[in-house]
């Protein structure tokens, strides 16, 4: 077990009520939790594909562990501090999500020397010459996905260039690195909200995955995996033919922002942040608390759907939304909680020292500016605390 320390004044005992918590703090309803990894396992199983989940959003071996199908992993990861804390826990089965950086080679390797047996993506000839060099002098067949552009959404080698997706294969197997296969990550499906279009874009993310691999072994290179996922498209699909594995990471606390798409249910987001009512402005119809950006984040990506949730939306401490009241603004330290504009709800009575939990916009962000997670329990108390990590 790594050695995760952080500071907890006073102790939190098992069965602390939440009223009784420092805020601004973050929470984590552990019965949610394993209901959506459950529910998003079994269809994976149903479609016949491995699960790679995600843990960038969780960083926490307590979150990991309910997450992979076994201690060992498989599980991707999207920093290699992420990869070095996973795998001083014991999982062995990573992939790191993020283009490979030629400096970060020896750090790689120094987890693999571990024995974790840690993956890499890349999408360039460049970096396929990196890698190759640094397996070469190491006598070290380093694993390699070649990232495949799904979308145009980001990072990828595009579909139809056939010739620089074979050439990068060739020049990894000749300089002694591992071709494993492909990877794709259909990044635009979070810009969907129509159920058919959301299938749609899983079915064209499967087909540029399949058309990539199907290159690669008519050209007489190795593609045993052939890697998908985002947790829209991994709720999505409706055939994964062609596909070896899925991978997904936000869908297991699920958020404002997915809810928006459709891709997760309200009711089944199972973080949120606690905070405190420190202030009144009635005049302008304002609660001030204490849980500003640096405890909710300054993440607004549903300012750009259909319902604008500001920085987040405001729960009783049972996790019940109060009727159109969102945190409308946020300094630093200070969150403003205002009705939603045009709407008719009435602002609750809350007094100074009230509690109240704040769903967010957006999961990965909102975790990344804590430290450890409350766990609750079926009785709305802590149950356990987990430590998550940060950094790069």
């Amino acid at each position: 077990m790594p050695d995760v320390t952080f500071r907890q004044t006073p102790p939190v005992k098992h069965g602390t009520a939440l009223d009784q918590l420092e805020t601004p703090c973050l929470l984590l309803d552990e019965a949610k939790l394993r209901a959506n990894v459950e529910n998003l396992r079994a269809r994976l199983v149903r479609l016949g594909v491995t699960f790679r989940p995600h843990l960038k959003t969780a960083k926490s071996l307590d979150v990991g562990r309910i997450a992979m199908t076994a201690p060992h992993g498989p599980a991707m990861v999207s920093t290699l501090r992420e990869a070095e804390y996973f795998a001083e826990g014991g999982v062995r089965d990573l992939v790191y999500g993020v283009g490979i950086a030629p400096a970060k080679l020896d750090r790689v390797s120094a987890i693999r020397a571990q024995g974790a047996d840690l993956a890499l993506i890349l999408d360039s000839l460049e970096q396929a010459e990196a890698v190759a060099a640094h397996a070469r002098s190491l006598g070290d067949a380093l694993p390699v996905l070649i990232e495949v552009d799904a979308d145009g959404h980001r990072s990828g080698v595009a579909p139809a260039d056939a010739d620089l997706l074979v050439e990068i294969g060739r020049r990894l197997v000749a300089g002694g690195a591992g071709l494993r296969g492909v990877l794709l990550h259909a990044g635009d499906s979070y810009a969907l909200h129509d159920p058919a279009a959301l299938t749609a874009a899983a079915e064209a993310e499967r087909m540029a995955a399949v058309t990539a691999a199907e290159t690669l072994r008519a050209a007489g290179l190795p593609c045993p995996v052939v890697s998908v996922g985002s947790t829209p498209t991994a709720r999505s699909a409706r055939d994964l033919t062609g596909v070896t594995e899925v991978r997904a990471g936000v869908f297991m606390f699920g958020d404002l922002y997915q809810a928006g798409i459709g891709s997760v249910d309200p009711a089944d987001i199972a973080l949120s942040v606690l905070a405190t009512v420190i202030g009144h402005q009635r005049p302008k119809g304002w609660i001030i608390t204490d849980a500003g950006w640096m405890a909710l984040s300054r993440d607004r990506g549903t300012a750009k759907q259909a319902v604008d949730q500001g920085y987040g939306v405001v729960c009783d401490l049972a996790g019940r939304p109060y009727p159109d009241l969102i945190v409308a603004d946020a300094n630093q330290e200070h969150g403003i909680i205002a009705v939603r504009r045009g709407s008719e709800a009435t602002l609750p009575d809350l007094p100074i020292g009230a509690r109240l939990r704040v769903l967010p916009n957006h999961a990965c962000a909102t975790g990344a500016q804590h430290d450890r997670y409350h766990v609750l329990d079926g009785t709305g108390r802590v149950s356990a605390v987990w430590p998550r990590i940060n950094g790069w």
